[in-house]
């Protein structure tokens, strides 16, 4: 069991490193969950509405399935009683407080990618937003930025967003163990977000272990109950779990794309 939860905790070290900070979604009314701010089919909805909705290629499906069932083990015994944990100890304010701070220092992530999309106006935005959070908000504590019409409520970028950009397709869709479902291109993509963001520089300037595990552990733990929330809301009460996951990420990041 220890060797597993480490191995789950190294893993889940990456995706919080690189992954992007979302808002889990609420159920509606009629019985479907709101992922990427559209509906999953729930378990009335034909096999057939995920077809359409997941224009991606899944060739490694059957080996998908198998990695998605151990994620989902991991998530379900693991991951998300360690979330339920983290906010039954850390007050809502100090969890929004310390989201706040690590979504700050991805900075780099947002500015690097707003110039590579030829975005100056909004790597203007992106550079405005963080000099206010950062000296008003107290280093990114809070986000005073959100009440400045001109900076608030600026739209995610990252790497995966600008290589749809350039009109890089998608590649075809598969499951990392326990960091869970992407593309081709957004794997690439998420190794891209991976090394500009400041969080993953730590331990190779200070060398220290508490900087190569305790920083991104406490990245990764802040970014945890929303992860598991919005998972649980796109795969509950569903027909086929996996169809629903890979139909929830793919509405997700197209909503990121267009953008």
């Amino acid at each position: 069991m220890k060797k597993i939860l480490c191995l789950s905790l190294a893993s889940a070290l990456f995706v919080g490193c690189a992954t992007t900070k979302k808002e889990a979604p609420a159920a509606p009314a009629d019985g479907k969950a709101a992922v990427g701010g559209k509906a999953v089919a729930g378990p009335t909805d034909d096999l057939d509405t995920y077809a359409t909705v997941a224009q991606v290629p899944d060739p490694l499906q059957p080996v998908n399935r198998v990695t998605f069932w151990i994620n989902h083990q991991v998530y379900r015994y693991i991951l998300k009683p360690v979330s339920i944990g983290y906010k039954f100890i850390v007050p809502e304010k100090g969890r929004e407080a310390i989201g706040n701070a690590f979504e700050n220092v991805k900075y780099p992530v947002r500015l690097a990618n707003n110039l590579l999309q030829a975005d100056l106006p909004g790597a203007g935005k992106q550079t405005g937003a963080f000099l206010v959070n950062s000296t008003v908000g107290i280093g990114g504590l809070g986000r005073p930025a959100q009440h400045i019409p001109a900076l608030a409520d600026l739209p995610p970028v990252d790497t995966a967003q600008t290589f749809a950009k350039w009109g890089i397709p998608n590649g075809f869709y598969f499951v990392l163990p326990l960091i869970g479902p992407t593309t081709l291109r957004d794997g690439v993509g998420l190794a891209g977000d991976w090394a500009l963001n400041p969080i993953t520089w730590c331990g190779y300037i200070w060398g220290q272990p508490v900087w190569y595990i305790a920083v991104p552990a406490a990245n990764t733990m802040r970014s945890l109950p929303a992860q598991i929330d919005t998972y649980d809301a796109a795969t509950k009460d569903t027909i086929d779990r996996y169809l629903a996951a890979r139909t929830a990420y793919i509405q997700y990041r197209n909503g990121i794309n267009s953008r």
